[in-house]
């Protein structure tokens, strides 16, 4: 016990240091678990991911090699010390590189969680209580090829298909993106850099966007002062009408949310509901058009419907994600006539639950959607099953709308709070709203602790029937636990 709290004491003795030498006010009763908290460091650590629609790589686009990267650096005096070289960026699978599995040299899933640990190893920060790598840009595109064989359904593989529910424009519609990498220069008192690329691979995006998809971050600080600010940019294409691009905090090691590998990132300690809040500034100034479902925040992990944690085994596991939409024209599909969209149940911040069908105090409007696992034993009747192919394991999805009943955790209570037009800086009490939420559990299993491996916050812009343009700028994010009262 005596050593457990000496390591307590430093974390929270570094990260005060931190706090006070980038000019940021710690708050007395909060300790940030960031290797870099409200993203104030000048020696910056970023990394790019790109997914397919079950998050798999699937195949490397041509001449890029495996959709992992990253821009990690250390500010010496006058001039940037990069970690991370052009030629680490663009290992491909069959190249080898140090620790990697010669027997997954050639497979291009296992290659690309591999190289985003050997990127991780050279972007890496000794830090207490363990060391940390970088923020995460992850990119996801949401063509699926049911005729592929790619994709599991609920962890369990299955044989082509043919459907129409899903987007694709023939062979090869779940192909990587093209990458393009701006390294970090420094510019005076200034330093910028960025990824950017598109999935048209016939196409260059310097020549114009249009009928193309786009996808763009990018980064800039003043030296010694504020935060970094990313910048992003996400258009689709009539060939790629569902598109994602979020900025995450994952786990340093272990699994990030909707993923069965080893991953690296920010979170040095594993906030676990009810006691962690969430600190970030966002300036959206274009929305993305109306399926745009902008997540002020969201936040996943992984845990079976018996409670336990997930190990692995896709078959069991369950992603879990809670995704706050701040997306005014986002309707809410749960409805006293809609209840299979609707959680069964509602608790309030008093701890009242109220159930789905208490058409006079549910409150349905706080709702867009919630689905459940599509391995899950013992569903309450009537219920919509998630889509069982867009993650490697089974997933229960809650999506939320800005409702005055979110208030009490800072979240928005009315439509256009935070949306285009209105800049604002988000105290969000994540760990007290999620503590409160419904998820699905076998009935008689010990209640799983609620520890969350990734918090992000961008935009899915699913199946737009037309070109649509996304525009936001990220900064000061920042994740905080509540300190012990010693």
């Amino acid at each position: 016990m005596g050593n457990e709290m000496n390591v307590l004491f430093l974390l929270i003795i570094n990260v005060v240091m931190v706090l006070s030498a980038s000019g940021s006010t710690p708050d007395d009763n909060y300790i940030s678990v960031v290797g870099d908290p409200g993203m104030r460091r000048d020696g910056l650590r970023v990394a790019f991911e790109a997914w397919n629609f079950c998050n798999e790589v699937g195949q490397e686009a041509p001449h890029t090699g495996s959709p992992r990267a990253a821009d990690c650096f250390d500010l010496k005096g006058s001039s940037l010390k990069h970690k991370v070289t052009k030629e680490d960026n663009k290992l491909g699978v069959g190249t080898p590189f140090s620790g990697l599995n010669p027997e997954n040299a050639n497979n291009v899933d296992l290659y690309a969680a591999q190289k985003e640990i050997y990127l991780g190893s050279l972007c890496e920060v000794r830090d207490t209580p363990k060391p940390w790598q970088f923020w995460m840009v992850m990119l996801k595109n949401g063509n699926f090829d049911t005729n592929s064989g790619l994709c599991p359904a609920d962890g369990k593989r299955v044989r082509p298909f043919k459907s129409t529910r899903f987007p694709c424009f023939g062979k090869g519609c779940m192909n990587q993106p093209t990458f393009k990498h701006d390294e970090t220069e420094l510019y005076g008192e200034s330093m910028r850099g960025g990824f950017n690329g598109t999935y048209d691979l016939d196409s260059e995006p310097a020549n114009g966007l249009d009928g193309i998809s786009f996808y763009e971050v990018v980064w800039e600080k003043k030296v010694g002062v504020g935060s970094w600010v990313f910048n992003h940019k996400l258009k689709t294409s009539k060939k790629y009408p569902w598109l994602m691009l979020y900025l995450r905090a994952d786990a340093t090691q272990g699994y990030s949310g909707g993923y069965h590998y080893d991953t690296r990132g920010m979170l040095k300690t594993l906030p676990e509901s009810p006691n962690f809040k969430v600190r970030l500034s966002l300036d959206i100034k274009k929305g993305g058009g109306p399926k745009s479902q902008f997540y002020l925040i969201d936040i996943g992990s992984c845990w079976k419907n018996n409670g336990l944690a997930c190990d692995g085994e896709v078959v069991t596991d369950v992603t879990r994600y809670t995704e706050m939409i701040i997306n005014p024209d986002t309707p809410a599909w749960c409805s006293p006539t809609g209840l299979q969209n609707c959680p069964p149940y509602h608790i309030t911040p008093q701890n009242i639950k109220i159930y789905r069908n208490d058409t006079a105090r549910f409150p349905y409007s706080a709702y867009h959607y919630y689905c459940a696992p599509g391995n899950a034993q013992h569903l309450e009747q009537p219920v919509s099953l998630c889509d069982p192919y867009s993650n490697p394991q089974a997933q229960e999805i809650i999506q939320l709308l800005p409702h005055p009943i979110w208030g009490d955790y800072g979240y928005p209570t009315k439509k256009g709070q935070g949306w285009v037009g209105d800049p604002r800086t988000w105290e969000l009490d994540v760990g007290g709203l999620s503590s409160r939420l419904y998820y699905y559990q076998d009935p008689g299993t010990t209640p799983a602790r609620r520890i969350w491996s990734s918090i992000d916050v961008g935009t899915e812009i699913y199946i737009s029937d037309k070109d649509e343009v996304a525009e936001w700028s990220l900064s000061d994010f920042d994740v905080l636990l509540t300190t012990p009262k010693f």
